[in-house]
């Protein structure tokens, strides 16, 4: 099949891709010209582990191409799916300013029928508005349907090459009959295609994300609540998490969420409400508590050291908000740093993958190592804000040397209190005394 993917950000150079994997011929559309040039010499703007090998190979096969050129994606593909940025407004309502700018282009350069997908994350009755401009701009035909994308990132290709579930928000027969084919290969041992109307499909995203940063912001709440009245918050977890009606996926205390979507989506989520005069008081507790987690363990870091900390010398571990990706968007580390770097204190880190990225939020005013023992060395205190493999297992005797104290302040609960203790660490976690 014939189809252009216009943006390329995370979501949009996975889709592309992905697709052109399965034997599709994808045009990616982006007005970057030089992440265009990048793309072109096989050079990836992002990290997500596969993509780069799934983007080389598809080149090679001449099933994957990338272009600036709009009119000519359009014109040389049967379905269009977007995948522009639908970044924060001040009043916390998704922008729609690129994908409105996207869907005017498509329309000037249809000549036939074409299905337009949202992929994008985009309000509950955004493709009723796009459907509105198209029909100002052309008569040629066409359907809109809603796509909304689930990936993980640090996992997105995977979970696009293997999804749990797709979701089509169609109101046309037609329109679906082309996305279950568009589908069809990545089901072959079972359909999990769920179709529904076009704003089930946009609330749904939504109603996903906010849910999953639900779990997130209680089992914060609930390690807060522990720690005062001497819980483990692990056992705790460990005996919620056994009851199959609510599982163990996000019900990981720590620092709070990050990232891209779950941010934006849930305050999206609460200035829609807003604008239909209901009051989204759970979702909005749901921000509050993210916001608090992050002060919480600044707050842990003062109480030991004192509010000033220009003698106090701090290693990093971790940057990205979340392990497997470079994204640095709205992660803990840019609240707790800055925090940190305001009462005086001088700070050095360490992430695999996010150290150029963290440079557009800190500039020079943290300095920046080549690997994790060099973050430690002659500190005062270890903060471990990110969980990527490499930190799991480390040898906490050369740390202990190289550390002038021995002072861990753990916001992943990554290791084993006790272990610490006997080697002589000052230890402290979320949710544990």
């Amino acid at each position: 099949m014939q189809i252009s993917v216009i943006g390329t950000g995370y979501v949009g150079l996975v889709v592309g891709a992905c697709l052109a994997d399965m034997g599709n011929q994808v045009i990616c559309v982006d007005n970057n010209l030089e992440k265009l040039k990048m793309l072109n010499n096989a050079v990836m703007p992002i990290y997500e582990p596969g993509l780069e090998e799934l983007v080389k190979s598809n080149m090679k096969e001449n099933r994957l191409k990338f272009s600036a050129d709009i009119d000519h994606a359009v014109k040389n593909s049967q379905v269009c799916f977007i995948a522009v940025g639908t970044p924060q407004g001040e009043d916390g309502s998704a922008d729609l300013k690129h994908v409105m700018q996207v869907i005017k282009s498509i329309a000037k350069s249809m000549d036939g029928y074409k299905l337009i997908v949202e992929k994008s994350t985009v309000p509950v009755g955004t493709a009723e508005k796009m459907s509105n401009i198209i029909k100002e701009i052309t008569n040629h035909p066409f359907d809109i349907v809603s796509n909304p994308e689930f990936l993980k990132q640090g996992n997105a290709v995977d979970d696009f090459l293997h999804p749990d579930r797709v979701i089509i928000g169609s109101n046309s027969p037609k329109a679906t009959k082309i996305m279950r084919d568009i589908y069809a290969p990545f089901f072959r041992t079972g359909d999990r295609v769920i179709v529904m109307d076009v704003k089930s499909a946009e609330m749904t995203k939504y109603a996903s994300n906010s849910f999953l940063a639900t779990k997130i912001s209680f089992m914060n709440e609930i390690a807060n609540l522990c720690e005062e009245v001497g819980a483990d918050v692990e056992m705790v977890r460990i005996g919620m998490s056994s009851d199959n009606r609510i599982g163990n996926k996000f019900l990981f205390p720590g620092l709070g969420y990050g990232g891209s979507c779950f941010p934006k989506d849930v305050r999206a989520l609460i200035k829609l409400g807003y604008e239909h005069n209901l009051e989204m008081s759970i979702v909005s507790a749901v921000e509050k508590i993210n916001v608090r987690q992050r002060q919480i363990f600044i707050n842990k870091i003062i109480d030991r050291f004192g509010f000033d900390l220009s003698n106090i010398n701090f290693g990093i571990w971790g940057l990205s908000f979340k392990p497997q990706t470079n994204d640095m968007r709205e992660a803990p580390s840019i609240t707790i740093i800055n925090k940190l770097l305001e009462k005086g204190a001088k700070v050095k880190a360490f992430d695999p993958k996010a150290m150029e990225n963290a440079k557009i939020y800190f500039n020079n005013k943290i300095v920046y190592v080549n690997s994790a023992y060099e973050a430690v060395e002659d500190v005062d205190c270890l903060l471990l804000l990110t969980e990527w493999n490499e930190f799991r297992r480390p040898d906490f005797l050369k740390i202990k040397e190289l550390m002038r104290k021995q002072i861990i302040f753990d916001g992943r609960n990554q290791y084993d209190a006790n272990t610490l203790n006997e080697l002589g660490f000052e230890y402290h976690q979320i949710g544990k005394k």
